[in-house]
């Protein structure tokens, strides 16, 4: 069960539309595949998404880290010595994606030479998931055509409502239209990626306090310091850090801070081991979790609802695992099915995420 060999390929996929927030817009799928081999000939799998506007990576900087820098670092040891990978990858600052990808690879690799699926390495508490949808920026008749598209097509009744334009207003109408064709069928929920001030956030809170939102997430920067202490003590229902809170460490200091009341688990930015710290201190702590998406294609989403239904406190919402729904195509052999609202893991072994071959050939960019 020695790493023989690491592969980083960069692949692109279009959108079939632009997804617009705050933070920045996304139009085609630029990610990176990463392969970790073993001299037993299994190959584990994962994808690490780059969000330059959120973390500083980019797909040739996360193809460049993994090859000249991480890669090194684990070809040789055991897929059983993932503390060891660990250390070694937290020497190099950033590169949350490329090491995410890494250490989900070494999980598949492992999972396939125990024979054995990730979710029950990690914990086994369910095989499945509640699914919630993400609506980025439009107009508010576009969004609600949307919200009824997918819950007719998908059973998706839970959505995530991507706001933090000025003016607030322009939010704020779209939320109250999907409230008023939905009532109470659907629970909704708002993330702001830090577009809005504190005041703005609070405005904003205040003109939809009568439509029931579940959370509120990362509407005014962390940096606020004072701002986001301010608004967070201002609000009635659980306020996410995401972006704010992507190790323990910021988990800790967000949380005694009062800067937040919840957080998001994002495997592609934390892999499966830090994922682990970090749900085991959100439990510590009796904090409600979301599993978010970092717009991740397939495979993406299989590393999230495996770590997701191994637990019953990431189990316990829906999980943001329809972004690949977005997406023109993508590497899986068999697609992923959401049906009744929910998304199953794959049966088998590791994460069960079986490549297409003729795909990969086709939106590969490096040959």
């Amino acid at each position: 069960m020695k790493i023989t060999r690491v592969e980083a390929i960069p692949f692109a996929i279009p959108y079939r539309k632009p997804l617009r927030f705050a933070s920045g817009e996304v139009h085609t799928a630029e990610h990176v595949l990463v392969r970790v081999h073993t001299d037993d000939g299994i190959v584990g799998v994962a994808e690490a998404p780059p969000r330059p506007f959120t973390y500083g990576e980019t797909q040739a900087g996360i193809v460049a880290v993994l090859e000249t820098v991480f890669a090194p670092q684990v070809v040789g040891l055991s897929l059983l010595e993932r503390e060891t990978v660990h250390a070694r990858l937290s020497r190099t600052v950033g590169n949350p994606a490329a090491k995410s990808a890494l250490d989900m690879a070494i999980w598949d690799a492992l999972g396939q030479s125990l024979d054995v699926s990730v979710t029950e390495l990690l914990g086994g508490y369910t095989d499945r998931m509640k699914v919630s949808h993400m609506l980025g920026f439009d107009e508010p008749a576009a969004m609600v055509a949307e919200a009824e598209r997918i819950r007719d097509s998908y059973g998706i009744t839970t959505f995530k409502v991507k706001v933090g334009r000025r003016p607030v207003s322009l939010d704020t109408a779209v939320v109250r239209a999907l409230r008023e064709r939905f009532g109470t069928e659907v629970d909704l929920y708002v993330d702001g990626n830090r577009g809005w001030t504190a005041a703005e956030s609070a405005r904003a809170m205040q003109e939809m306090a009568d439509l029931d939102l579940l959370f509120a997430e990362e509407l005014c920067p962390a940096d606020d310091v004072l701002g986001r202490r301010w608004l967070v003590s201002r609000l009635d229902i659980p306020f996410i850090a995401d972006e704010s809170a992507v190790t323990p460490a910021d988990v800790t200091r967000e949380i005694l801070a009062g800067s937040a009341t919840a957080i998001s688990i994002k495997t592609a930015r934390t892999g499966f081991t830090r994922s682990q710290r970090t749900h085991h201190l959100a439990d510590g702590l009796g904090l409600e979790v979301v599993m978010g998406n970092q717009i991740d294609g397939q495979v993406g989403s299989l590393c999230t609802v495996a770590f997701g239904a191994s637990y019953e406190l990431t189990s316990r919402r829906p999980g943001e695992l329809s972004n690949f729904l977005d997406m023109t195509d993508d590497l899986l052999a068999e697609p992923l099915r959401i049906a009744d609202g929910e998304l199953v893991i794959r049966p088998g072994a590791g994460l069960g995420a079986e490549l297409d071959p003729g795909k990969l050939r086709h939106y590969r960019q490096d040959r």
